[in-house]
């Protein structure tokens, strides 16, 4: 089943590298009472994900703060280590927490997973967005294509909120 507006965060644990190593981070703990924009990329360091996707959340961080956005998240199934470096690659600093669903249980608990196994990728999430208030999705964008960037950009979230 796939997940849709109305729906909870679903209770799944994220990683993070820390100054002191690979923290977990509940996904329920980190949308309470907060207003979260999260968006998940197939892979950090791929085409569309590093040059369009995670660049526009980047420009438009300001933008989605002066709307009431307390965090903004990117998700993709890569190890903590690879988000790290990815992020330091794309000067994000602590724009944007990156989190990584190394075993890819969000994106199962979300049904938004790809299947990248012919491309040596093996089980991806898709690309989307969602808004989440207090860990209520209030706001989804699933790509029909996810090689390619239309509703799930920052830009499409600013207009459609």
């Amino acid at each position: 089943m796939t997940i849709s507006v109305g729906d909870s965060v679903p209770s799944t644990i994220f990683k993070k590298l820390g100054s002191d190593g690979i923290q977990d981070v509940p996904a329920e703990d980190y949308c309470r009472g907060r207003r979260v924009v999260l968006f998940a990329v197939p892979g950090a360091f791929t085409p569309t994900c590093s040059a369009q996707h995670l660049p526009s959340y980047l420009s438009n961080a300001e933008a989605l703060r002066g709307k009431g956005i307390d965090a903004i998240a990117c998700v993709s199934v890569n190890d903590p280590f690879v988000m790290q470096a990815w992020g330091e690659s794309q000067g994000v600093n602590d724009t944007i927490d990156l989190l990584s669903d190394g075993n890819g249980d969000f994106a199962r608990a979300t049904g938004l997973t790809l299947d990248g196994t012919g491309f040596g990728l093996g089980e991806r999430t898709t690309r989307f967005s969602m808004l989440i208030e207090d860990c209520k999705i209030t706001q989804l964008n699933v790509e029909e294509n996810p090689g390619e960037l239309n509703i799930s950009s920052a830009e499409h979230l600013l207009e459609s909120m």
